[in-house]
């Protein structure tokens, strides 16, 4: 092996030891982040459940074990109570966003989130994927997510609208904001829309893709969203490639020339790469082999003069480019995550990566964040991030794993609702047609 390829090896292998370490092994309930008394998230547990296959086939875990924990999960939200309390654990079919690692109920007041659902479900369905041998255990796993999946109430989160819903509240009932535009919502559409059970229309799918913002920055034509992650997400469970719904049969005819979610996604890394390179806002470290702009976490909020010049510093927010916020803070596994679109401008920033933070040692590969442009902090990368975060970790498993073998691919093209999903949402072509 090359030298940059034992360095992906090594940072797939911890960036999977998140979930190794920060899963309670007795629900398969995932911790949100490293800071304390952090609750688990649901989405956490849809990476966590998605990134076994690949620790099964990387011999991280062995298939007993791993087996273990998918099972644990499919109990504990099988009997978790869906009875919409305010100290519950969901409902219809949905989880609450956060729930607590030891008890599974509500924390934080949060919402009943229906990305965060769509994410949980993807990890079941793929971890019922996987575990397909004739064992009593392994069944009970496709049976028990299979069972879950069914449940989710997805026409009920319409709530009168065309499109879904974000989320509900026992206090307050549906939030206002729905998923529209162009979102990471892609795979919660065509889960919803496969739905054997309590299906949206297809026209739901079609009207959040009516506020799709086509732009030309630096000379690609792409489908525009701000932060990296919404080109990321979705991808993470289904191939994109050579698949295109009529949003994208359209944009094809118009410019005379294919494009599809991948292709916009690799557009979108580019994009990326090349603000960093001309870094108009003046940061530091921003160059072609460092960036990564997306939601993170960050240093402030706070207000310095760096150089003369005033800077406003965020704390978590979705960053963006090239029309930001963008205050200087970069997020190394959102780099790391673009790999399977553009793998030579992100193993070239791997390698920049693993220079910078030469001296540096890290449990889980790379921090969340950091910003070089923050007067106080490291002398070469300024402020450091000191959590971790599952929903930064496990799109590094699974990107790294599809880049490197296109497992979770696989096992989603094998996964009947998915599949039939993105059929209704109208996508055509490629691997749909085999």
């Amino acid at each position: 092996m090359s030298e940059t390829s034992d360095l992906l090896a090594a940072v797939h292998h911890a960036s999977f030891d998140y979930f190794a370490r920060e899963t309670n092994w007795a629900n398969g309930l995932v911790v949100d982040s490293t800071a304390p008394d952090s609750p688990a998230s649901i989405a956490a547990v849809g990476f966590g459940l998605s990134a076994l296959p690949v620790a099964v086939a990387r011999g991280w875990v062995r298939r007993p074990a791993a087996r273990e924990v998918a099972l644990a999960a499919v109990r504990f939200f099988l009997d978790a109570p869906q009875d919409g309390a305010e100290d519950g654990a969901g409902h219809r079919g949905f989880f609450y966003h956060f729930l607590g690692m030891v008890d599974g109920r509500r924390a934080w007041g949060s919402e009943l989130s229906t990305i965060d659902t769509a994410i949980l479900m993807a990890g079941l369905l793929c971890a019922a994927a996987f575990f397909d041998e004739d064992d009593p255990a392994e069944a009970e796993i496709r049976d028990g997510a299979d069972a879950l999946y069914r449940a989710v109430e997805w026409d009920w989160a319409l709530d009168g609208g065309e499109t879904v819903s974000m989320g509900w509240t026992p206090e307050r009932g549906f939030l206002r904001s729905r998923w529209e535009g162009y979102t990471e919502a892609l795979v919660l559409y065509a889960l919803a829309a496969g739905s054997p059970t309590h299906p949206v229309s297809p026209s739901a799918f079609e009207a959040s893709t009516r506020p799709y913002r086509w732009k030309r920055i630096y000379g690609h034509d792409y489908l525009y969203a701000g932060p990296l992650f919404i080109h990321q997400f979705s991808h993470l469970w289904i191939d994109f490639r050579g698949i295109r719904d009529r949003a994208m049969r359209r944009k094809s005819d118009e410019l005379g020339e294919p494009v599809d979610y991948f292709e916009n996604s690799r557009r979108a890394t580019l994009v990326q790469r090349e603000y960093a390179v001309r870094n108009p806002r003046g940061f530091a470290g921003y160059g072609p082999t460092s960036w990564g702009i997306t939601a993170s976490d960050g240093p402030g909020p706070a207000v310095h003069t760096v150089g003369g010049r005033e800077r406003r510093f965020w704390s978590y927010r979705a960053r963006g480019v090239p029309f930001g916020p963008d205050d200087g803070t970069l997020a190394p596994w959102a780099a790391i995550a673009s790999l399977p679109f553009a793998p030579d401008a992100v193993l070239e920033c791997l390698d920049a990566l693993a220079a910078s933070h030469k001296g540096r040692s890290d449990a889980f590969g790379f921090e969340a964040s950091y910003n070089p442009t923050f007067p106080d902090g490291d002398e070469d990368l300024g402020w450091i991030s000191i959590h971790h975060y599952a929903l930064n970790q496990g799109p590094i498993v699974l990107a790294v794993e599809n880049h490197r073998s296109g497992q979770i691919w696989d096992l989603m093209r094998s996964c009947g609702p998915l599949v039939a999903g993105l059929r209704r949402c109208g996508f055509e072509g490629g691997w749909l047609e085999e």
